[in-house]
């Protein structure tokens, strides 16, 4: 077995080295030095013990002085690297709103990511960090180290549909109400041969085929409810691919596995969770010489701009900027000491230019 990992010496050591050394997880080692959670006796040794042989000295004794009072800084968590976050206009509208409304309280926005490999790293970055609350604004994992940590300091916690713990109050789109929108509208027109075309509905997804066992050890519950929306409209039976990302190449590569095979297998509408994998999914069908919506229909989720694109796309309207206006004003309400609960976010069908009944 490999030693633990040393710092470098040219660095001050971490709370993360601390964990590391005693092989405990970050968020242990945390709650063993704020005193505010249930850490075994032996554990707790282990990481002092720790924490001396790397002349860690604890957290920053102004953070925790902050801690007790508001310093006007609200951590915004983004599973994944930013830089998707700032190329998918959905959550640019999300991030957006959710600014407009801390702004107008005088407060200000810590971005946070969260590698999609190493979630721990994000309870290391915000251990020594004083903040008031904390949002999970876009699509996130069932779990999230993160809860119980900021749960143990007092922090009050907003989402959208993740993390799910029951200390967490979300602004909720009911997924799999909103995916059959779509979907009954493709039917509707007279569809028969109807495909899905998921978002990633874990961290290490790959592009692939979505069997009934995938969904019961995914992580992402927004997928998952609209896989089951789909499904619960279209028939179980119906064709379901997952992209490896929230991406419009990830969509056309995705969209080639149900539209590149003999026309008479081929599905006459692709209903999308996201306009980026709507948009590759048309791209996906152009480049087989087949015309949206004469030959394939397919609808989008979010109802984002897309100018670039040629067409306007049928889609579930779920305005990004009012989403993060709503997680803005339950931050708010939290920190004023009021109450706060989960809250539906309400949605509509746009129908637009890319849906068409089947050709004859």
């Amino acid at each position: 077995m490999a030693a633990p990992r040393q710092p470098r010496p040219d660095r001050r050591p971490t709370l993360r080295d601390v964990a590391t050394r005693a092989g405990v997880s970050t968020s242990t080692a945390s709650l063993v030095f704020s005193g505010k959670g249930p850490v075994a006796a032996a554990t707790g040794e282990r990481v002092r013990a720790a924490a001396a042989e790397l002349g860690w000295a604890g957290p920053d004794p102004l953070a925790a002085q902050l801690r007790g009072g508001r310093v006007g800084t609200v951590a915004v968590v983004v599973e994944g690297p930013l830089r998707y976050a700032f190329h998918d206009p959905f959550a640019l509208g999300v991030l957006d709103g959710l600014a407009e409304e801390l702004d107008a309280a005088g407060r200000s926005m810590l971005l946070v990511a969260q590698p999609l490999d190493d979630p721990e790293r994000a309870v290391a970055q915000l251990a020594n960090l004083a903040v008031d609350a904390a949002v999970f604004p876009l699509c996130g994992a069932r779990a999230n180290p993160l809860v119980e940590h900021l749960l143990a300091r007092g922090v009050p916690l907003i989402g959208s549909g993740a993390p799910v713990h029951p200390a967490v109050a979300h602004v909720l789109t009911d997924e799999a109400a909103a995916m059959g929108l779509t979907t009954r509208h493709v039917l509707e027109l007279g569809h028969t041969r109807v495909a899905h075309l998921s978002m990633p509905l874990r961290p290490t997804s790959v592009t692939g085929v979505v069997e009934a066992a995938d969904l019961e050890s995914a992580d992402y519950p927004d997928a998952v409810g609209r896989v089951r929306g789909f499904r619960a409209v279209a028939g179980e039976e119906a064709r379901v691919v997952q992209a490896r990302d929230l991406t419009v190449e990830a969509g056309t590569e995705a969209a080639l596995l149900l539209l590149d095979v003999p026309a008479d297998q081929r599905p006459t509408a692709v209903v999308a969770q996201a306009d980026l994998l709507a948009a590759g999914a048309v791209r996906a069908a152009e480049s087989l010489g087949l015309r949206v919506p004469e030959d394939l229909t397919v609808t989008g989720f979010d109802g984002v701009d897309l100018p670039w694109l040629d067409h306007v796309l049928t889609t579930v309207l779920q305005p990004g900027a009012a989403k993060g206006r709503a997680l803005g004003a339950m931050v708010r309400r939290a920190l004023d000491g009021q109450p706060v609960a989960d809250e539906p976010f309400p949605v509509s069908l746009r129908v637009g230019t890319t849906s068409a009944p089947p050709p004859a």
